[in-house]
């Protein structure tokens, strides 16, 4: 029994229920960044703020231990037995009490330590080998259990040459216990601001993406037939999106409408055709075989015309169409010459011109109206391209012939399909239809004149001019 196998789409068909493809959530990059940079705000923040409050209470801390250190050294003196002594005593209490936590001592090269009644049975290690003449401040474990916070400098005291060191130290426990609940603080503050951060950047997410939502409901509106257009009024940034999308809904409708138009004038022009080889084949008419051939030469002109404007129109939705005006018209010029070998065809201009169309669509629009002037003139034919150089947004292609020429109140007739001045030889008379429905479709037109160096027929088409190429 043959596998069974799914059916496959069409090629350059996608399946309607596959998914387009996207690039991820726009609401996701969007708190992403406003997290990552709240992050890094409230990171670099919290450590500024750390080390700015930490500071501070450090050098409070020690701006104390300095000034108890100057005031040791502003109330020693040397006694008679060559000690030091204070001539009067501190003014903190703690000094006085064991293991307070703050503590002096006095220390000389050859004399015993002099330590404040707070050290009880400890003393503070001293450098006395060392000159610090300025106050210099450490940290130090020499304690058990016990950080301290250590200032120290050197002094030589009036009637004696030896190098004193005094020093005053303090339990780190108060200061430590201080930046700990500043550190909290912050930590909880940092922790509620981020919070709130982070919920302002979704609301902020949410409330902003609102507009697209909105024009999402709107398009499945559209989509089921209970609106044609977004009418909704939207922010200013939104709304070029929604006129540019309501602007492709009235294009696509103009579309639609043309092919529907295009669909019944053709239609239109069949039915006579057909009708008279109906009503010949039906009579059994002689010349039956003359009438099919005739009016099928008329049905395929119909055709024709209809399959260039539709050309056209899928053209010019592609944009960016470029062709050369006088190589258009040389390829004509040698096709024509074969038609009408009595004709003589002179071209003239820029040669260098080129038209924001397809090169397809020019050769049929100068093809109609050169032939026209080979067929209706009286042998001559001239080609001005860019006959107005002045004009920057477009180009006027002349063709002038020696004919009879067109009475001034049938040139705007002559343009309906059908219609033919002169009867006498063959043709259709949709050749100048279709150039002005084509030249229009591009942006341009054609217009009728007499010409005044050949005295016959000038037709003037105009197209619009490539946009200048932009180089990155």
């Amino acid at each position: 029994m043959a596998e069974s196998r799914p059916a496959r789409d069409a090629p350059g068909e996608r399946a309607v229920d596959t998914p387009a493809p996207h690039t991820g959530s726009l609401a996701r990059r969007m708190l992403l960044i406003a997290s990552a940079w709240v992050t890094v705000l409230l990171l670099g923040g919290g450590l500024a703020l750390d080390q700015t409050l930490t500071g501070l209470v450090t050098r409070n801390f020690d701006e104390q231990l300095e000034y108890m250190l100057t005031a040791m050294v502003a109330s020693a003196e040397i006694g008679p037995d060559g000690e030091v002594f204070f001539n009067r005593p501190l003014g903190d209490q703690r000094f006085l009490e064991p293991n307070s936590g703050l503590y002096w001592q006095i220390s000389g090269l050859g004399h015993e330590d002099f330590p404040s009644r707070s050290l009880w049975d400890r003393s503070l290690k001293s450098s006395l080998d060392k000159n610090y003449v300025e106050p210099t401040i450490e940290d130090s474990d020499q304690f058990e259990g016990e950080r301290l916070r250590t200032i120290k400098r050197s002094v030589i005291l009036p009637g004696t040459n030896t190098l004193w060191e005094f020093q005053v130290a303090a339990s780190r426990g108060e200061v430590d216990s201080q930046i700990s609940r500043i550190r909290l603080i912050l930590i909880w503050s940092f922790f509620v601001l981020g919070g709130g951060l982070f919920v302002m950047a979704g609301l902020q997410t949410y409330y902003g993406l609102g507009p697209l939502r909105r024009v999402r409901r709107a398009i499945a509106r559209m989509r089921a037939g209970e609106a044609s257009r977004v009418t909704d009024p939207l922010p200013l940034e939104v709304q070029p999106l929604v006129e540019e999308l309501n602007g492709l809904l009235a294009h696509s409708e103009r579309q639609a409408e043309e092919a529907r138009t295009h669909a019944g004038n053709l239609a239109h022009a069949l039915k006579t055709p057909l009708t008279v080889v109906m009503n010949a084949a039906t009579a059994k008419a002689d010349d039956l075989a003359d009438t099919v051939i005739r009016e099928a030469a008329v049905m395929r002109r119909q055709v024709d015309h209809h399959l260039a404007r539709a050309r056209a129109v899928g053209r010019r939705a592609v944009g960016l169409s470029r062709a050369s005006v006088w190589e258009s018209a040389k390829a004509v010029e040698r096709a024509v010459v074969r038609l009408y070998p009595n004709a003589r065809l002179d071209m003239s201009g820029n040669r260098n011109a080129e038209v924001s169309i397809e090169r397809q669509d020019l050769d049929e629009i100068l093809g109609n109206l050169i032939e026209n002037a080979a067929k209706y003139g009286g042998g001559s034919v001239f080609v001005t391209v860019d006959a107005a150089p002045s004009d920057a947004k477009c180009c006027e292609i002349w063709v002038e012939d020696d004919g009879m020429g067109i009475p001034e109140d049938a040139r705007e007739r002559i343009f309906d399909r059908g219609a033919r001045l002169d009867t006498g030889k063959p043709g259709t008379g949709l050749g100048l239809a279709i150039v002005r429905d084509v030249a229009e479709i591009y942006g341009g037109g054609v217009e009728l004149r007499e010409s005044e160096d050949l005295g016959g027929l000038l037709a003037v088409l105009r197209l619009p001019r490539p946009p200048a190429l932009k180089t990155l």
